[in-house]
């Protein structure tokens, strides 16, 4: 299945349905007075979170979505059936953007989360409603209301515990590969992954975390250089980072330059989730002769001046994946259990989400606005004065 975390769609809510004019007619009952009914109001449009959903493919081909409209009233007082809700699936972890105004509308975080993105229509009245005592037969009523209509931009961040970080061909794909069941693409060159992967680590029956791995960075990702500005968003939705460093690269580039940069693109695409735990993960063990091993880490150690967790690994051969995966478990483990105990780090935690969330947010907008801007300047491109031509006469 493709994966496809961005689409546009446009959602609009049922109209209203108009109320009757009509006046009781029977037997032996004569001016029997006005006894047109009301409509029925238009049905709305909600979104629902979904877990048996992992991608947005299915809004690339579907794109509009109306629900029912209301039914009119008929005579006897007799009201219209009111539209049916229209009730759309999204993935958990889906964010609703209005794209006139650029508004978030919700984030999808749970399932089961329902949120009304499109009003119905009111109802009419009949004319039943204006009778009075010197208005004994009403003409008058009234029409239903136009249901409201929307365009909405959908985005969807994987949930996961561990993000994976690092330049084009560290390895994380290879990771992920050998630590889950997922099987991303390899290839001895980079940029082989370029959509986000999710697996699942399974230390026993019933001890697991979800890893992903998203598209590889580079110098300028913030701005939207490579890869970077599309995918880093997921990366907002984990509770922990491997920053997976390259010790011994193909085209011998220095891996602390490579690692810093990484950290810079992290900083300017959203402070806070700078600020989020991160592991330095040295990778590609196998490549380096057994006694220059600590030394080249030693170097990378120093060189980004860290004071963080360090781990060793090859991830092609497994060499010291499961230290880093079982020591990730008992710390995503401990993390929950200090939340659920301490109210004061539960808080912290929250706030740190809402802080990443309104940064990624905000490169978002910043994002859709450029691009309607160089829209709008292509359509501004032509105008009336395009046909005329000047002719200059040399002498």
């Amino acid at each position: 299945m493709q994966f496809v975390d961005e689409a546009s769609i446009i959602v609009e809510a049922g109209r209203g349905g108009s109320g009757c004019l009509s006046f009781r007619r029977e037997k032996y009952v004569p001016k029997g007075g006005p006894d047109g009914g009301d409509g029925g109001h238009g049905g709305s449009v909600y979104l629902v979170g979904d877990d048996s959903l992992n991608t947005l493919i299915d809004f690339k081909f579907q794109r509009f979505y109306q629900a029912e409209n209301g039914r009119p009233g008929q005579g006897r007082q007799m009201s219209g059936r009111a539209g049916d809700d229209l009730v759309v699936k999204v993935p958990v972890g889906t964010t609703v953007i209005d794209e006139d105004t650029l508004e978030v509308i919700v984030d999808i975080t749970e399932i089961g989360q329902q949120v009304l993105v499109a009003q119905g229509g009111r109802r009419g009245l009949g004319n039943i409603h204006f009778k009075s005592s010197t208005n004994r037969a009403p003409r008058k009523t009234t029409t239903g209301t136009e249901g409201e209509r929307r365009n909405l931009r959908l985005e969807m961040k994987v949930m996961a515990d561990v993000g994976l970080l690092g330049m084009p061909n560290a390895g994380k794909s290879t990771l992920i590969r050998s630590v889950s069941a997922a099987k991303p693409k390899v290839a001895d060159y980079p940029f082989t992954t370029l959509v986000p992967n999710l697996g699942v680590v399974k230390l026993g029956m019933h001890e697991h975390f979800v890893m992903a791995d998203v598209p590889g960075l580079i110098e300028g990702a913030s701005d939207g250089a490579g890869l970077g500005l599309r995918f880093l968003k997921h990366l907002t939705r984990t509770r922990l980072l491997f920053h997976v460093v390259d010790m011994a690269p193909f085209d011998e580039s220095d891996p602390v330059e490579a690692a810093e940069a990484i950290i810079h693109e992290l900083g300017q695409f959203s402070p806070a989730l700078a600020e989020l735990p991160r592991w330095l993960v040295v990778n590609k063990l196998d490549l380096v002769p057994e006694e220059e091993r600590e030394a080249r880490v030693a170097a990378i150690v120093e060189g980004l001046a860290w004071e963080g967790p360090v781990y060793r690994i090859s991830a092609i051969s497994g060499e010291g994946t499961d230290a880093l995966v079982q020591a990730a478990h008992r710390w995503l483990t401990e993390r929950r259990r200090l939340e659920n105990e301490d109210e004061e780090a539960a808080e912290r935690e929250r706030q740190m989400r809402e802080r990443m969330e309104a940064e990624s947010v905000a490169r978002t907008e910043a994002r859709l606005g450029r691009r309607r801007k160089r829209k709008d300047d292509d359509d501004d491109d032509f105008d009336d004065d395009d046909y005329d031509v000047e002719v200059e006469y040399a002498p």
